[in-house]
């Protein structure tokens, strides 16, 4: 399913832009209802997405050599409500998205105009995809953590 930067990127969007649908949906239900707990679990489902998009963007940004505006686009439409969807049409479009995952030799900075100093690593932990998940599922949740004990964004009511 994730065998491409393209599907890595399409998959993490589209989840993206339906955590903002839970989010959302938490949100009506509160203001309705008053059942704060919608927005508890809206709101943590977006987070723990919004964190792993971020960490997908990174992850195809570096293997397909972006620069840093669409990277930093890419990084930005997480923050806007379903900016993902048209963010991933755009570098889809523009060709940011093809090739496959770069698990080959690495050639030496010095052989290799295109090398970049992470190159080797990257490949290391592409030829490894499942330590590659875990390893990035558990710089997530320790994220996740982290930010669950600061608190909500604006805050908590006193």
């Amino acid at each position: 399913m994730l065998r491409t930067p393209l599907s890595l990127f399409r998959t993490l969007a589209f989840a993206e832009a339906v955590s903002w649908t839970l989010l959302i949906a938490g949100l009506i239900v509160r203001a309705t209802t008053g059942w704060a707990p919608a927005v508890t679990i809206g709101g943590g489902v977006h987070g723990f997405v919004f964190l792993s998009y971020g960490a997908s963007v990174v992850l195809v940004a570096l293997n397909n050599r972006w620069s840093v505006g669409p990277t930093a686009a890419a990084l930005v439409a997480a923050i806007v409500p379903y900016a993902t969807i048209p963010i991933e049409a755009w570098v889809h479009r523009r060709g940011l998205l093809t090739g496959t995952w770069r698990s080959g030799p690495v050639a030496s900075v010095a052989d290799d105009a295109d090398a970049r100093w992470y190159d080797a690593p990257l490949a290391w932990f592409l030829r490894r995809p499942w330590l590659l998940f875990v390893g990035i599922l558990v710089l997530v949740a320790a994220i996740f953590a982290g930010l669950l004990i600061v608190g909500p964004p604006g805050g908590t009511k006193a």
